[in-house]
């Protein structure tokens, strides 16, 4: 898996999530689900994800779009 395919399976699995609790636990939930649509919103014009930095350390090849 290529760091590109892993952040984004990474934020539609916390979108997810959130929206899974948000339905049985509180709707608060709904702010991380905004969180991750931010974040990706700022990646997509800077090209900086915390993630990224995460997943290169581990060792996860590069993708296309982080370099």
């Amino acid at each position: 898996m290529t760091l590109d395919r892993a952040v984004f399976a990474f934020a539609g699995c916390f979108i997810l999530i959130s929206l899974a609790l948000a339905h049985w636990v509180s709707p608060w939930w709904l702010l991380f689900t905004a969180f991750v649509g931010v974040n990706m919103l700022q990646t997509a014009f800077t090209g900086f994800c915390p993630l990224v930095i995460i997943l290169k350390k581990l060792g996860v090849k590069p993708g296309q779009a982080f370099d």
